[in-house]
């Protein structure tokens, strides 16, 4: 034909069966965000479509459909440090997260906060989600009754190593402590303090609404800290053992170093 081979080449046109199954595949894979093409193709052949792998994978490739993988979230990286019984009160609290669940089955999230040397329950949130922003305001909510701490540990949360816990903690001059990922006896107060929770609160109780939980985990912490015998504390309760401490710092018991 006297035509040159460099302006003249084989381009296929695209059918109309193939136009359909393109936009089928774009379909079924904004349905199934996590769907490799293997398991397009596996719901394409459930619908009836007889079509060849390879030409559901160049579909699925030419649309940018291929699944991106999820980059795991690193802990900081922390020195280990001993856990010591602080000197006084305020001294160091310990926050950790308790999960739970309605009747109905929706999720509670319970947010824990402790001081380490009275072992007073210092708050507990009770919500269906409770983001970093959240937890600040928890703590300046529970500041204005009794004071900032001088340091506060958590694990490695994304609650507690996001920007709102940490600028919070910079303007008010609070350290953050936070324990190794995976270590969970470097917060050991909080979490015998939880398990105390989960036992003798959550156990007990079949919660029908969040206010529902939010009432009965009222009266199991106003219970512990002035009920409660604590072991670590002589046998006193959170409450007796901090009145006694700031009414007179001398003769006050310190607590024994045993985790109750």
């Amino acid at each position: 034909m006297g035509v040159s081979r460099s302006v003249f080449r084989y381009q296929s046109a695209t059918s109309d069966s193939e136009a359909v199954l393109r936009s089928r595949i774009i379909d079924l894979a904004q349905q199934r965000r996590r769907f490799g093409y293997r398991r397009i193709h596996a719901l394409l052949r459930r619908e009836g479509i007889i079509v060849n792998h390879k030409t559901v994978f160049r579909l699925y490739q030419a649309e940018g459909l291929a699944v991106r993988k999820r980059k795991r979230r690193q802990g900081v990286a922390v020195d280990r440090e001993p856990l010591e019984v602080p000197a006084e009160r305020n001294d160091v609290w310990s926050m950790d997260f308790v999960m739970d669940a309605l009747a109905d089955g929706r999720r509670l999230k319970m947010l824990t906060i402790v001081d380490d040397y009275t072992k007073e329950s210092v708050d507990i949130v009770v919500d269906r989600s409770i983001p970093g922003a959240y937890v600040t305001r928890a703590l300046d909510q529970a500041a204005r009754f009794r004071g900032l701490p001088k340091a506060i540990r958590t694990d490695q949360g994304p609650e507690f190593t996001g920007k709102a816990l940490d600028q919070w903690a910079y303007e008010r001059g609070v350290q953050l402590k936070l324990i190794q990922p995976g270590k969970p006896t470097q917060n050991a107060f909080i979490e015998s303090f939880n398990g105390r929770f989960r036992d003798e609160c959550l156990n007990e109780h079949w919660f029908t609404s969040l206010a529902h939980a939010r009432a009965e985990v009222a009266l199991w912490r106003r219970d512990y800290n002035e009920d409660r015998p604590h072991s670590a504390l002589g046998y006193l309760t959170p409450a007796e053992f901090a009145a006694g401490k700031r009414h007179n710092p001398s003769t006050a018991e310190s607590p024994l170093e045993v985790i109750d």
